[in-house]
């Protein structure tokens, strides 16, 4: 799908990979569990399908860190949650199973970011910290469009009050009430006042719910799981 003129994202689902279950079967996450080479042949799996001429994933750790990437990391990345590039075909990706992906891009600049903003990251402000050290580089906060990717919804996501309070605290929109009436987080909604009061004007969903979206992996669904990716990237 086109985000913007010259950049295209994407965002994978469990199905179309060689993981056997509890992976089945388009895992794409850490190889901790899942068999190394399964992971490895989805994730080049992707990249021919894409037609990229390799993907950038992270190990996450639920952080505010971002980095500047010019080439894949391997299988030893370094802990990161935001990764930006300017180069041409080299796909950005965040995992996920609950946690929403934030794919940014500044079509004129040409320069794309990736974030994983999970409730730690989205609480820390990943995606604000990748806007500002694109701007760093040059892109311009007016001139980005922004996607955010499935992940648990503010009806499913159901935490301790006193979590909700203190994540409320520092990202107000995020408070939120399950659909059986107890407290919740509703990190789409914090992510976009982020991203906004960051400057972006243009955000965009893919509303999917994890929780409730049987292609997609959920971490509170099921465990032991996988990973699905949201992706960015120059055409």
């Amino acid at each position: 799908m086109e985000l913007a003129p010259g950049v295209r994202v994407a965002v994978t689902d469990r199905h179309g990979g060689i993981s056997v279950p509890p992976y089945g079967s388009r895992n794409l996450g850490g190889m901790v569990g899942d068999d190394p080479e399964a992971v490895r042949a989805n994730r080049a799996g992707v990249a021919a399908e894409l037609g990229v001429r390799g993907i950038v994933f992270m190990r996450q750790v639920h952080s505010a860190d971002v980095a500047y990437v010019s080439e894949p990391f391997g299988d030893d990345p370094p802990a990161l949650d935001g990764v930006f590039t300017t180069e041409p075909g080299l796909a950005l990706a965040s995992l996920g199973a609950d946690c929403p992906a934030v794919l940014v891009a500044d079509p004129v600049a040409r320069m794309v970011g990736a974030a994983h903003s999970g409730r730690p990251g989205t609480e820390a402000g990943i995606a604000t910290a990748l806007v500002a050290a694109m701007a760093a580089k040059g892109a311009a906060p007016g001139r980005m469009v922004a996607l955010v990717g499935p992940g648990a919804c503010g009806r499913c996501y159901e935490v301790p009050a006193e979590l909700r309070e203190r994540v409320a605290a520092r990202v107000p929109e995020t408070w939120s009430t399950t659909s059986w009436q107890t407290p919740a987080l509703d990190l789409r909604a914090g992510i976009e006042a982020q991203l906004r009061a960051a400057g972006i004007q243009d955000v965009r969903h893919d509303a999917r719910c994890t929780i409730e979206s049987a292609e997609l992996y959920s971490h509170r669904r099921e465990q032991p799981g996988g990973r699905f990716a949201g992706l960015i990237w120059l055409a």
